[in-house]
């Protein structure tokens, strides 16, 4: 038994020092000052903070791509610049005649480590914000700016289970990533037309009856 307290005290103690470095840098940064004697003052208001204040520890999959993270940082930079642009547009060519809406987005993912990812990865996007998460349902409802129509709304809600996907490709559990690579591939994505695969319009207004097969 006190083997498996042991254990389980050690592995806390391992949860909590990603928290403790960050309030450690906070910290610091506030005050503009990191010298050794500062951040160790930093360090045991940090220990008081996080045995005062208890917060559920975030599990963390034991697995991280690092490519993969540096292909979502490009991604992530270009998403950004092309939002401020867009944002930029909405504002000063359509103004007040953009309807915006309030999304209820689920998630694949109930790891409070993905839910948290996804929220600041949408918060730091310009024209998207998370309002409020419902952990017990995994699921985020997301303000979007314009979002008129039902596609655009469907749009919306594809876009941020891409950024989970991504976020689980990098850093979520073996069975999340399975369980992705398995829905990827019962659903994949239609090809796109080419050029002489186009459908032709119907033409408008009743139909002739199909000829009928008569043997000759």
């Amino acid at each position: 038994m006190s083997g498996g307290t042991g254990g389980r005290q050690r592995r806390s103690a391992w949860q909590k020092l990603p928290l403790l470095v960050w309030l450690v840098a906070v910290w610091g940064a506030l005050w503009q000052d990191f010298s050794a004697g500062n951040l160790v003052f930093g360090l045991l208001i940090a220990v008081g903070v996080s045995f005062a204040f208890y917060l559920p520890p975030v599990e963390l999959s034991g697995r991280f791509n690092g490519l993969r993270a540096l292909v979502f940082g490009l991604w992530f930079l270009k998403e950004v610049t092309v939002a401020s642009v867009q944002v930029l547009y909405w504002a000063v060519v359509k103004g007040p005649r953009i309807r915006n809406a309030v999304i209820a987005v689920p998630l694949r993912s109930t790891s409070d480590l993905i839910m948290t990812a996804v929220g600041h990865v949408l918060s730091l996007i310009p024209g998207s914000l998370v309002v409020e998460v419902d952990r017990g349902a995994a699921t985020l409802y997301v303000h979007v700016m314009n979002a008129p129509t039902p596609a655009s709304v469907e749009k919306a809600r594809s876009s941020i289970q891409d950024i989970e996907a991504r976020l689980i490709r990098i850093m979520g559990s073996r069975q999340e990533l399975a369980a992705l690579s398995v829905e990827v591939r019962d659903c994949p994505q239609p090809p796109p037309p080419s050029a002489g695969s186009r459908r032709v319009p119907r033409a408008s207004g009743p139909q002739p009856p199909p000829p009928s097969e008569e043997a000759q």
